[in-house]
């Protein structure tokens, strides 16, 4: 039984439970709640002295979900699970015992969730100090972490370990058919080695590592036999390479519809993105003052972005026609120019590589400086020409998160060319400019003299570059940043001053990820642990990044939007994939493997091991492969999947058709809003003038 008195003239409410008494009995289990027409507005009423009712399945109870879906603070909202747990239901043992497992299953589950999150609360710091799109840097290195750990666990379970276990144990695929002279390789070392000789093949991947299990021209064309199990090693190696792509491909594509959503969920509309930031931008899981703070300055340089935006679309719009003539034809000019950039480098790089190839004899240091010259020119160029694309972007007078888009573009694009540029002079060398059948590639259809594992040496050369690019960004860290933050910070002068401390520039190091990931995928199929070699170099790079941005770095003056550049990033990235994959679609199809080394010695081209290994398999396996290829099987699933993809395409259309409406919806809402409004704003000026009258008259 319980009864609720209450005191007239105060807005007071006591609630009174049985076995407790009036609240004045024991101040300690006191429930009062505030019912007063402030309150009462502010919040929603709850029932505190509602005891938590069964859980149901899955461990949670019903007034925990309606507790965490009220609009209620956090601090009240502890309060009242402070209440809640007050009322002890009567349990027996073994129920007591389900949730208390429950409740330590939960929590497990939560820590190794925050334990396999990797930086989660340092990505939290940079994006409360530094904003979103800083942040969102620092999330695409993070994804590029994680997929190049698992292409590494991929490539070390099906190539790797079965290589290593059966190097010594199995069998020849292919007999030796071809000439003498073809298959002449052997990069050990004869003689005594001077000992910075292995730092000079550390660095440049000869020597000791050039016949390791880095590199293509180490692995074997065995076929490894058990009593009841056979593997095939080149086959595993061509497929686990493709689906290495594949996987790729689809990682990247998720990520995509990921970034994409909130941009669809917007519409690409200022008013709806800021309305996003208004209502669902507050995280009240926040604990703790700095927390707090963080994602304040989070929500205020999202705001920033999104004013800015506003501002310089405002000015477009104000333009005339004859400023609008004169900014498009400087667009052009400087279009033109960042392409005349990008041919300058282009040429560079083919001369620089020729001489290298030229001059690869070399010992010592200076054959050192040959063999990475090329290297040495592609950084030099993707270092120059950014910066000047960076202020040819600036000229051009976009809106912030298009000049970073544009900046961005240009830079990738000057990249992927500069690597195209090694590719295909390697290509020239390798294949004669082409002609196999010609010259010194008559013999073996590949210039053997030059490249005998021809290989092992476009491996090696993607090799350097990961491991050039990542010494130059330490030390870049180490003798530019630094002292220049200590020159700013402790030296008076107005040059100082005036260069300041640098900004983060966002566009470069994401050009720089995308630059090494697209390394990586072109060598992947000439040096297979090439992806545990980024993932270090990403992880070292992560921290390199973190100091350098907290402590050689100011808070950029202007920002952009963090979802439109996390979209692009993985566009620009896409672009890389494009060309690795443009690489190894024709280096498996057309250029005849090396006789020497590698798994496909041998072999007329690379895919030739399928049909190979295709025709070997037993009748019934080859009649249900040929059956799947038929067209009794291709045309049904053909018609199946139009089916399907129309279906989803109508749904999506009527999706669509039901969001116009429903935007239509609120526009006519607040339209509506808007006039009443005005019409309560009109009659209380009416109500107000004869009580003005009223006053004077009295007076």
């Amino acid at each position: 039984m319980a009864s609720d008195p209450q005191k007239q003239g105060s807005g007071k409410l006591y609630d009174y439970t049985e076995g407790n008494g009036y609240p004045g009995d024991q101040q300690a289990l006191r429930l009062r709640r505030i019912s007063s027409p402030a309150s009462s507005q502010n919040y929603p009423q709850f029932n505190w002295s509602s005891a938590p009712s069964e859980e149901d399945e899955n461990g949670n109870s019903e007034p925990h979900r309606d507790l965490r879906s009220a609009p209620l603070p956090m601090a009240l909202k502890r309060a009242i699970r402070q209440v809640q747990q007050m009322h002890v239901p009567v349990v027996s043992s073994v129920e007591s015992w389900k949730r208390k497992k429950t409740k330590s299953l939960h929590k497990l589950k939560d820590n190794a969730r925050g334990f396999l999150t990797l930086w989660n609360k340092s990505l939290q710091k940079i994006g409360g100090n530094f904003g979103g799109g800083v942040q969102s840097y620092f999330l695409f290195l993070r994804f590029l972490v994680v997929l190049n750990f698992v292409s590494f666990l991929l490539i070390a379970g099906f190539v790797l370990i079965p290589n290593i276990v059966f190097r010594s144990d199995g069998t020849s695929l292919a007999n030796s058919t071809g000439p003498e002279k073809c298959m002449e390789y052997d990069p050990n070392p004869q003689g005594l080695v001077v000992f910075y000789k292995y730092f000079l093949d550390l660095l440049s991947g000869t020597g000791f590592m050039e016949y390791s299990y880095l590199f293509y021209g180490y692995y074997n064309n065995t076929l490894g036999e058990d009593r009841n199990f056979s593997y095939n090693i080149p086959l595993a190696y061509l497929f686990t390479v493709v689906f290495y792509f594949i996987f790729c491909l689809i990682c990247i594509i998720a990520r995509m519809g990921t970034a994409a959503r909130v941009a669809v969920a917007t519409g690409g509309s200022t008013v709806a993105n800021y309305s996003m930031i208004v209502f669902t931008g507050w995280d009240y899981g926040c604990l703790g003052g700095k927390a707090t703070k963080l994602k304040q300055n989070n929500i205020h340089y999202r705001l920033q972005v999104d004013l800015e935006e506003e501002r310089i679309k405002k000015q477009a719009a104000a333009l005339t026609s004859c400023q609008k003539v004169v900014l498009y034809s400087l667009r052009v000019l400087m279009f033109l120019i960042s392409c005349g950039l990008i041919g300058a480098a282009f040429y560079c790089i083919f001369l620089a590589t020729n001489f290298s190839q030229q001059r690869s004899g070399e010992q010592g240091i200076l054959g050192l400086i040959f063999e990475y010259l090329p290297s040495i020119v592609i950084t030099a160029g993707n270092f120059l020409v950014p910066l000047l694309c960076d202020q040819i972007a600036l000229i051009e007078r976009y809106a912030p998160s298009t000049t970073v888009i544009m900046a961005l573009l240009r830079a990738v694009f000057l990249r992927l060319v500069s690597l195209g540029a090694l590719l295909f002079t390697l290509w020239r060398q390798i294949t004669c400019e082409g002609h196999t059948d010609s010259g010194a590639c008559e013999l073996c259809q590949y210039n053997h003299e030059v490249y005998p594992c021809w290989e092992t040496r476009v491996g090696q050369e993607m090799y350097k570059l990961t491991l050039f690019d990542f010494l130059i960004n330490v030390a870049v860290l180490v003798l530019v940043e630094f002292p220049r933050r200590m020159v700013v910070d402790n030296w008076p002068s107005k040059l100082a001053q005036w260069v300041g401390r640098q900004e983060f520039v966002v566009p470069y190091n994401v050009l720089s990820l995308v630059y090494g990931q697209t390394v990586v995928w072109t060598g992947a199929l000439f040096c297979p642990l090439l992806p545990l070699i980024n993932t270090i170099k990403f992880v070292i790079l992560f921290y390199c990044k973190k100091i350098t941005l907290f402590y050689n770095c100011r808070p950029a003056l202007k920002t952009f939007r963090s979802t439109t550049s996390a979209f692009f990033f993985l566009v620009v990235l896409l672009f890389g994939w494009i060309l690795a994959t443009a690489v190894m679609i024709y280096s498996l199809a057309e250029i005849r493997p090396s006789m020497g080394c590698g798994p496909f010695r041998f072999l007329s081209n690379i895919w030739s091991i399928v049909p190979t290994s295709f025709y070997s398999l037993s009748t019934t396996t080859q009649e249900f492969l040929f059956f799947i290829g038929s067209q009794a099987f291709t045309i049904p699933l053909f018609v199946l999947s139009c089916v399907v993809m129309c279906y989803f395409i109508a749904l999506a259309s009527v999706y669509g058709k039901n969001v116009a409406l429903l935007r239509a919806q609120l526009k006519l809402e607040g339209r509506d809003k808007q006039f009443l409004v005005k019409q309560i704003a009109e009659l209380s000026r009416q109500l107000q003038i004869p009580k003005h009258n009223g006053v004077q008259d009295c007076r």
